[in-house]
């Protein structure tokens, strides 16, 4: 059973059709990249299955629960972590308070600090003094803490070096191999086909392609097609 399952979803902004009739499946133990170039939808998407903004139409389950229904917070508890573009550091909060305001009881941040060893040498300093690349991993380790079954991680690459990034993609793909499910929406096609089990590509709020990560990383000419949203054969769907 896939640990995420989108089907058919419709997501709008303002009354006009961002996503439109979106399936797609997560299944644990694996990374599910979804790509498209900006403005596709893929935010949007995110947001909805998170409950950051409702959805018009359509299904989404954890473990084949519906969650679409609930709030935010709900879905949460049923095992969805979404990790925002923006970050969302707790600035004035040192490193360590920030792993702290997610820990529940009887929990550590020892978890996430093995993950992510940089964060030790800066446990203590504020964290919006924290460069780029701690800042990620600080956020990405606060919600772990929730122990979802899911991550949902949005930009990870965003405004951050190339080293920075292949040390948070083997974190992702580490986390994978541990038996969660990830969807990770990337911009940077390379860097996402690089750990990708399944690959998605929208573009204008559709999903255009669905197939294996490594056929699609393999296969140059098809995917600047599907970022230019030209047709094509052959695309999984």
């Amino acid at each position: 059973m896939s640990v995420l399952s989108i089907a058919d979803v419709d997501v709008e902004r303002a009354g006009l059709a961002v996503v439109r009739g979106v399936s797609l499946l997560v299944d644990p133990g694996s990374v599910t990249v979804l790509l498209g170039a900006n403005g596709a939808g893929k935010t949007t998407l995110l947001e909805g299955v998170s409950g950051a903004i409702p959805i018009a139409r359509g299904e989404i389950a954890v473990e084949g629960r519906r969650v679409d229904r609930m709030r935010a917070w709900r879905r949460a508890r049923a095992g969805l972590a979404h990790v925002e573009q923006n970050r969302g550091v707790f600035a004035d909060l040192t490193a360590r308070e920030n792993l702290l305001v997610a820990c529940g009881p009887g929990r550590s941040p020892d978890r996430v600090l093995d993950l992510f060893p940089e964060l030790r040498k800066q446990i203590d300093a504020p964290a919006g003094l924290l460069s780029g690349g701690e800042q990620q991993m600080l956020v990405v380790g606060r919600a772990l803490l929730g122990e979802p079954k899911v991550l949902l991680i949005d930009e990870m690459s965003l405004g951050l070096g190339p080293i920075v990034v292949e040390r948070l993609a083997a974190a992702l793909r580490a986390l994978a191999d541990d038996g969660m499910g990830v969807l990770l929406v990337e911009q940077f096609a390379a860097l996402a086909l690089g750990i990708a089990d399944r690959a998605y590509v929208m573009a204008r709020g559709e999903i255009v392609f669905a197939g294996d990560g490594a056929a699609l990383r393999s296969d140059d000419s098809l995917l600047r097609a599907l970022y230019l949203g030209e047709s094509t054969t052959g695309s999984g769907v």
